[in-house]
């Protein structure tokens, strides 16, 4: 399965503010990443409409991770930051063409495929990601970067 790069963008984006201290803005992420801002734009736009960042527009403003690292879970952030969740024509009732949708046992392998991967990553948290030896080395890469 390959996610999409709003998702990437996504995971990269709270990455970020887990581990920055208090509120950041836009172009910090995207002169740390080397992503374009108005990519990351409708990125933190959607995911402060998820719940996962606090925005706040105007003197003062900027954005900061809206819950705990803990309690963020990787595989339902990527459920609801991509946008092809289908992987073939048949899981879309408004454009399948396939004759054999609803009696080929491939549809159903597949849904327990992706339904495994989302169930495995959601054994991981935004804290797992940034903690520990590993979680170090991404701070000072990220936050090395001058504003």
């Amino acid at each position: 399965m390959k996610l999409s790069l709003f998702s990437d963008y996504s995971l990269r984006v709270l990455i970020y503010a887990s581990l920055r201290e208090g509120r950041f803005q836009l172009k910090d992420v995207s002169q740390a990443y080397g992503i374009s801002r108005n990519h990351l734009a409708q990125v933190v736009h959607r995911l402060g409409q998820l719940g996962y960042l606090e925005t706040r527009r105007g003197r003062g403003g900027g954005c900061r991770l809206a819950r705990p690292a803990g309690e963020v879970r990787i595989g339902r952030l990527f459920q609801q930051t991509e946008d092809q969740p289908a992987i073939m024509e048949c899981f879309d009732q408004k454009t399948n063409t396939c004759r054999m949708a609803g009696n080929c046992r491939i549809q159903s392998a597949l849904a327990q495929a992706m339904a495994a991967f989302y169930s495995s990553l959601d054994q991981y948290t935004l804290a797992d990601v940034v903690t520990g030896a590993h979680g170090e080395v991404i701070s000072r890469i990220l936050m090395s970067v001058p504003s």
